[in-house]
């Protein structure tokens, strides 16, 4: 293989194919079309007078060439992710862009405000927000910040538990659901495998519960419950204070889920990123009581 014409962008691009198995999965990836992938890739091949790739009608399979390759590209990866973080993590300049990654719950329920709170004070640092369920690598610089349910599990990351999400039932207004009742009796909306702590905790609760539509998105459920599809277990930060929801029932502790606020260990010096997570920390702080279901428009289940 000669170095000479290669650079990283070809071989992010390579990279990219061999995780996602086809081109269309590496277009999403990059942010380029199907066309772009299918270029490049094959003018990468020719330059290094090498197939990377068997084109099977599944997608695209690594050579034996190709799998060398990978593995070199992947140590290269993690090297230029190293030097990145331990460059920036010396930057004390409060400007910039800080990328944020969340699930669509967080980027629309709890982050917008505090977010603008934030600019107001910081004007220099600019916000990307990535709404992902997937928890992006911080380590990859794929995200410098996250806000995240549950606990962190890369030992490489640094950060604080900033609350608690609680949970509620909770149906459509003009549906006429006026107190609890036997919620294991009624339509649900369910969440399958894609939020699995609450999907467990709920066929727990009530095993006999006949979920009729589901989805993997949070927000989603949550419009569901205003159209009337059924009842919704809903974070109460999302659904205490929608005139269209009213809650069904409360749900008891073992509901909660922890809120972290995390960024990689290089980068916790960073100027713009301490600001930002010493910013977020205090005020996710005083959302406590909407975070953990205490909200004063609807802190009791609704009577008959």
């Amino acid at each position: 293989m000669n170095g000479q014409g290669q650079d990283w962008d070809d071989l992010r691009l390579f990279l990219a194919v061999a995780r996602a198995g086809s081109l269309a999965g590496a277009a999403r990836m990059l942010g380029v079309t199907h066309s772009t992938v299918f270029r490049r890739i094959g003018a990468f091949e020719a330059r290094l007078g090498a197939r990377l790739f068997n084109r099977l009608p599944s997608g695209y399979a690594l050579t034996a060439a190709g799998e060398e390759m990978r593995d070199s590209v992947l140590r290269i990866e993690e090297e230029i992710a190293a030097l990145a973080l331990k460059v920036t993590g010396q930057d004390q300049r409060p400007s910039g862009t800080i990328r944020i990654t969340a699930t669509d719950l967080l980027a629309v329920a709890v982050l917008p405000r505090h977010i603008a709170a934030f600019r107001a004070e910081w004007p220099g640092i600019e916000i990307e927000v990535v709404v992902a369920d997937t928890m992006l690598d911080l380590a990859r610089r794929e995200a410098d910040v996250a806000l995240r349910i549950g606990n962190p599990v890369q030992e490489t990351l640094v950060g604080r538990r900033v609350g608690r999400l609680a949970f509620a039932v909770y149906a459509a207004v003009h549906t006429g659901l006026r107190g609890p009742g036997d919620p294991a009796h009624g339509d649900w909306i369910g969440y399958g495998s894609a939020h699995g702590p609450l999907s467990r905790s709920l066929a727990r609760w009530w095993p006999q519960m006949r979920q009729v539509y589901r989805t993997n998105s949070i927000i989603a459920a949550h419009a569901a419950a205003r159209a009337g599809i059924g009842l919704a277990a809903l974070p109460c930060v999302l659904a205490d204070c929608d005139p269209e929801l009213v809650r069904a029932t409360s749900l008891p502790e073992e509901f909660m889920l922890d809120l972290w606020l995390l960024t990689h260990e290089d980068l916790r010096n960073t100027a713009r990123v301490r600001n930002f997570l010493d910013f977020m920390a205090a005020a996710l702080t005083t959302d406590a009581d909407l975070l953990e279901g205490r909200c004063p428009c609807k802190t009791k289940p609704a009577e008959a």
